[in-house]
């Protein structure tokens, strides 16, 4: 497998629409007055260091000097110590810093799942941020739908990364590749097949060559998703709760994946590959399904442009599966950002600050873009990304991590994205709300889920991951789940999942 890392081309971006509005440079936030910075400190005040851990996925992180991590600092008064982790390291560091208890300010966590974070949330860890955000106009700002969604026990302990609804990662599929093998959009699991065979047969890049695979793999149990129609592990039936893993939907999407792995649709090592190794392979124009969010394809689009003009993923706006037409909708957030109890509330606040400007209009515009003249210029209304911007890492996937401004569309556009392209993504995202699914488990808790999840999840995984490569058949994925029915405290876990699930819709 080969891969080359992306550099962003110098191209157009929208800044007339919701998502980047030009705003004037003024002295700060709304409200701060010309003696103080954008945070509301005093001029002469000391900066507030601040140390946050987080993640990036542009091909190389910020250096610890970068312009737009200065000006930030400039702007709010603060002195920042970014730890930038990879996507590949950001579970197992995390995981550590969790456990040696010597964490950062401002914490990224993955998401509303990890145990770990979750127990040391109900042992008192970290603040609950809820009483101090009505203070801070921008994240008070944030739609109370995703906000409900990243509470924990009803508190605010985690402020939500917050993304669109509508975008989420889902297949992207090469159009150029359709085109060259006579095959449609795919609209039917059926479909979705026929096309994935095709471009391993057919000689899809037309390089007279059989070295392409129809789906790196990446997101497998998607597809899973689809023959149950559900986001995810659990689906709501009849105002209750149930576990797709023990359903008929999860078998049937597992013979479906092992006839993938047998056709050689997806690559033998998929279950060792890294995020990084799945895009690799797109950009090497070695396959024709991604797994992406609408606009973070487009990293993959660009790569395998450079082997071939014509590449083109696409996002795919549903598949059919046996039970209907879906789509995955986001859970309003790609992460989550805590801060740990340590801190002082004065300097707690100091944080909500910071994070507050940068889900301004200037301060987002800032964590995407850059700065004016050295990393964008505008150009007939578009911002147009310099080779600058490509040297400093400044992107919605480095910065725009940690500095978030809801916008609806956010997942339709990247920098150097042409207008043709977000203007298609757009009705893309606008169309998906006809069919999104979404995960209806998020901020459900139960307790012997915290104690013992991981070790179920763990068996099942690992027996879903042999069944796909042959190493099982599929009759033993059939004595797990007899195993798990039989099982108490799988049962009970259930049990305690539907009454979260009861309480929630109780407390509307």
């Amino acid at each position: 497998m080969r891969g080359k890392k992306s550099v962003t081309k110098c191209s157009f971006v929208p800044t007339s629409v919701t998502i980047m509005l030009l705003t004037s440079m003024l002295s700060a936030c709304s409200g701060a007055d010309s003696s103080q910075g954008a945070n509301g400190a005093a001029k002469d005040e000391k900066p507030t260091e601040i140390s946050i851990f987080t993640e990036f996925s542009t091909p190389e992180p910020p250096a610890a000097d970068n312009p737009v991590t200065k000006e930030f600092e400039k702007r709010t008064n603060t002195k920042l110590n970014i730890m930038w982790t990879s996507s590949n390291a950001l579970a197992e560091k995390q995981n550590v810093l969790l456990a040696s208890g010597d964490m950062p300010d401002l914490m990224r966590i993955i998401d509303m799942k990890q145990v770990q974070a979750i127990n040391m949330i109900k042992q008192g860890a970290f603040w609950d941020l809820g009483p101090y955000l009505k203070d801070y106009k921008n994240l008070s700002a944030y739609p109370k739908e995703i906000m409900d969604r990243a509470k924990v026990d009803g508190k605010q302990y985690m402020l939500p990364s917050v993304r669109p609804l509508q975008g989420n990662t889902f297949f992207n599929i090469r159009t150029d590749w359709l085109n060259n093998v006579g095959l449609p959009m795919p609209q039917t699991l059926d479909d979705f097949y026929i096309a994935l065979k095709a471009f391993v047969d057919k000689d899809p890049d037309r390089n007279g060559k059989n070295d392409t695979y129809g789906y790196n793999g990446k997101n497998w149990n998607n597809i899973i998703d689809i023959f149950n129609k559900s986001n995810g592990k659990w689906k709501e039936v009849n105002g209750k709760l149930v576990d797709t893993d023990l359903e008929p939907g999860t078998r049937d999407g597992l013979v479906y994946l092992n006839k993938m792995f047998k056709d050689k649709i997806i690559p033998e090592d998929f279950s060792i590959m890294k995020t990084t190794d799945f895009e690799n392979m797109a950009k090497a124009g070695k396959v024709g399904v991604q797994s992406d969010t609408t606009e973070g394809v487009f990293r993959s689009t660009e790569g395998a442009q450079k082997l071939d003009p014509k590449a083109d993923f696409v996002a795919m706006t549903y598949l059919e599966g046996p039970q209907g037409k879906m789509v995955l909708t986001g859970t309003g957030f790609t992460g989550l950002y805590v801060i740990p109890k340590k801190v002082p509330e004065a300097k707690m606040k100091k944080i909500l600050a910071l994070l507050d400007y940068g889900a301004s209009d200037e301060g987002f515009e800032l964590a995407c873009f850059g700065l004016k003249d050295i990393h964008f210029k505008v150009v007939d209304g578009f911002k147009t990304t310099t080779e600058q911007a490509v040297k400093d890492s400044v992107s919605q996937s480095s910065f725009g991590k940690i500095f978030e401004k809801y916008d609806p569309y956010l997942w339709a556009y990247r920098v150097g994205m042409p207008r043709e392209v977000f203007e298609r993504n757009k009705k893309i995202v606008d169309d998906r709300a006809n069919y999104g699914v979404s995960d209806v488990s998020v901020g459900l808790f139960s307790d012997i889920d915290l104690k013992m999840g991981p070790d179920f999840k763990k068996k099942m995984d690992d027996m879903k991951t042999k069944v796909i490569m042959g190493k099982e058949p599929i009759e033993s994925w059939d004595a797990l789940v007899k195993s798990y029915k039989a099982d108490a405290n799988y049962m009970k876990m259930i049990d305690e999942f539907n009454q979260a699930y009861q309480d929630r819709k109780n407390s509307k």
